[in-house]
């Protein structure tokens, strides 16, 4: 085939290739806007740290953070969290990844985390799915049924009534900032926040462990 037939071909290859693409689910308005803000750094990396100043979490204390969106599509956004660490391989902890991804009852948050062989670890893909519509800067994830099975398997019982939320601002917005934060209903005095500087994109880092 010449070259003029390849591209005569090539609009109906790529038409073809984006109507087998499923349709991502429809979200409520505010989870939509909330969607376009996580994606709008699709690519970038930020630095960060830790905001909260829980005991539980004195170890977190003043290391470098790096939040970096990976890897994005139309239903999932993938965002490995870096920590620094003087023990692991090349001072940093690549082990997590946060999973943002869009379902047909709303916005769904996982954790994956692995080894540095890329082996998933044994307490991995928890999380949860939205209850409420949320707003267009702030979603949150009541821990799943799935995780609190994995949490009674392992022993962690502190863990059966956790919420994470995710905060982000759109790319373009003046001093843009993204956060994650964990707390536990049964117990108010937990809370573990870390936030980032959305606004001032850092160079990438290596990818995360299994990425």
């Amino acid at each position: 085939m010449n070259h003029a037939n390849l591209l005569a071909i090539a609009p109906i290859v790529a038409l073809a290739a984006c109507a087998s693409m499923p349709d991502a689910p429809r979200l409520a308005p505010s989870q939509e806007r909330f969607w376009d803000a996580l994606s709008s750094h699709c690519g970038n990396a930020y630095e960060g740290g830790l905001a909260s100043s829980d005991e539980r979490d004195a170890d977190w204390s003043g290391k470098r953070m790096i939040a970096h969106w990976a890897d994005c599509s139309d239903t999932r956004v993938a965002i490995a969290f870096h920590v620094e660490d003087a023990e692991a391989p090349g001072g940093w902890n690549r082990s997590r990844t946060w999973l943002v991804s869009r379902t047909a009852d709303g916005l769904r948050l996982k954790h994956d985390h692995r080894h540095e062989d890329g082996s998933e670890d044994t307490v991995t893909q928890y999380g949860g799915d939205t209850l409420s519509s949320g707003t267009a800067r702030i979603q949150d994830f009541p821990v799943d049924a799935f995780s609190i099975a994995l949490f009674e398997r392992e022993g962690l019982d502190a863990s059966l009534t956790n919420v994470w939320r995710i905060e982000v601002d759109d790319a373009q917005a003046g001093g843009a900032r993204f956060a994650y934060q964990l707390t536990r209903r049964n117990d108010p005095t937990r809370l573990f926040r870390v936030e980032f500087d959305a606004s001032d994109p850092v160079a990438p880092p290596p990818p995360a462990w299994g990425w």
